[in-house]
């Protein structure tokens, strides 16, 4: 089971991890991303490509469906001007085993910082400006690019 959303809603953290936990299986990982206020940020706002952005989402929690045979994958992801503290994204896996779950629960959200098309704005005293792609988040998503351990 996988499910992807880019919505402008908010979501509820306990209806989306439901679903997966009906799954039977022995573990459900999660991951909630919030906007922070480092520097000073007022809002953060994402834009993306409709269509192009739930296809890149879908193949990669594909990609982390067949990597840790997990039962099932769900990725929120908002768009839109969100505020502190507001929910930006849930990335949420279910295996048999809590490692498969929280290894690939870790892989999803580092490869959507670097693989999903979606561009984010930061507003401070009034002013916005486009956030930079991150060496961090490249180094992140990179250590991925090693075969799993049941490769």
């Amino acid at each position: 089971m996988i499910t992807v959303a880019v919505q402008q809603a908010p979501f509820s953290v306990e209806d989306a991890l439901a679903p997966l936990e009906a799954l039977g299986g022995g573990a459900v990982a999660s991951f909630v991303g919030l906007v922070r206020s480092d520097g000073g940020i007022e809002a953060l706002t994402l834009e993306h490509y409709p269509g192009m952005t739930e296809v890149a989402l879908r193949r990669l929690a594909e990609e982390a469906v067949a990597r840790w045979s997990l039962i099932g994958a769900t990725v929120i992801h908002r768009v839109g001007e969100l505020r502190l503290g507001e929910r930006i994204v849930l990335v949420a896996t279910c295996a048999p085993h809590r490692r498969d779950a929280l290894d690939a629960c870790a892989y999803l959200i580092d490869r959507l910082k670097t693989d999903a098309p979606f561009w984010k704005r930061e507003t401070r005293g009034g002013d916005g400006r486009w956030v930079e792609a991150r060496a961090s988040d490249d180094a992140a998503a990179a250590r991925w690019s090693q075969p799993s351990p049941q490769s």
